[in-house]
């Protein structure tokens, strides 16, 4: 079982001079919010997790990692196995849980969790970078024969995780937290409505809680609520059976789609890629593809999504203010 590394932003924190004490900040305590890198940025969800599991696996399965370079000292979240355990490994292949991806190595796994602003791209030659905790790179794996990956983040709020582990779905709790996997042929129209009724709070927050459904985050989430014309404030306990088949239709009608366009996409394309697509998450005062009306937002403390009043709300716009009384 993977050990845990507790105490490291107090351990930084102590064995740091005073002028670097600012260094760590974000390690210990959250920074003012920047509100222009809030909204709409591209992050990664399931179907660029899908793509960028197979996409790596091509371009690494069969290689030797030569060499692990961790660049982030918060970012890895494990101690035992050892990060510098991999080097010497044979590189099997990429797969996913939910959002998580895990790189099988040898009897190895590296599991990576890009959250909001992580990403992981393909160098033909990896540069030899400083360990910084400012900078976006957070680890580098080199392989044989030269290339490797780079582990990035960007913006300050630092939520990338890293693990090596030998069982991801026992020692990752992340992993061992999470629900019905979005894309799983059981998840059928009647389970998803009774998995629904069986939680309290707002389609949009459960459709996107990882414990219920894995792999729907915040981008898709919305598309998914606008394709199957409901409510992001309609309370999950109160799904009727037709809201469950019309919200199921529109969950692989999305995600499907979204996948099959990522898997044809380069790597290298997959952000920009899944933007332009998007028909109302981060089109805020655009029209609505459907019926013209003009596209809002709900701004929440650390996050933001749009909808269509007209195709959703029945023509309703929500109070766009943290802690309003919302549409029930």
């Amino acid at each position: 079982m993977a050990r845990w590394r507790p105490g490291v932003a107090l351990l930084l924190a102590a064995c740091a001079p005073p002028v670097d004490l600012k260094v760590v900040e974000f390690y210990v305590g959250a920074l003012p919010r920047r509100d222009g890198l809030r909204h709409h940025a591209p992050m990664p969800e399931l179907p660029e997790v899908t793509a960028l599991a197979a996409g790596l696996t091509e371009l690494m399965h069969g290689r030797t990692i030569t060499a692990v370079r961790l660049r982030s000292i918060g970012a890895l979240k494990t101690y035992d196995p050892p990060l510098t355990a991999l080097v010497g490994t044979t590189v099997e292949a990429w797969t996913r849980h939910g959002k998580f991806l895990d790189m099988s190595s040898g009897d190895l796994h590296l599991v990576v969790h890009l959250a909001r602003a992580g990403w992981i791209r393909w160098r033909q030659q990896l540069s030899e970078a400083r360990a910084s905790l400012r900078g976006p790179l957070a680890l580098q794996v080199e392989l044989d024969g030269g290339g490797g990956i780079d582990v990035t983040e960007q913006g300050t709020e630092k939520r990338l995780a890293l693990y090596v582990v030998r069982s991801p779905l026992v020692d990752v709790p992340g992993v061992a937290r999470l629900g019905v996997d979005v894309l799983d042929v059981a998840l059928s129209p009647s389970r998803l409505t009774e998995l629904l009724r069986t939680r309290r709070g707002q389609l949009k927050t459960v459709l996107a809680d990882q414990s219920v459904i894995a792999g729907v985050g915040n981008a898709y989430s919305d598309e998914v609520l606008h394709g199957a014309r409901l409510s992001p404030f309609r309370q999950a306990a109160a799904l009727t059976d037709d809201e469950g088949r019309r919200l199921h239709e529109a969950l692989h009608a999305v995600m499907d789609e979204a996948v099959a366009r990522a898997r044809a996409t380069p790597i290298a394309d997959l952000k920009p890629e899944k933007k332009q697509h998007l028909r109302v998450h981060g089109r805020t005062a655009q029209p609505c593809p459907v019926c013209a009306d003009t596209i809002r937002e709900v701004s929440l403390s650390t996050r933001s999504f749009q909808y269509c009043p007209t195709c959703q709300t029945g023509g309703r716009v929500l109070a766009d203010r943290r802690l309003s009384r919302l549409l029930r």
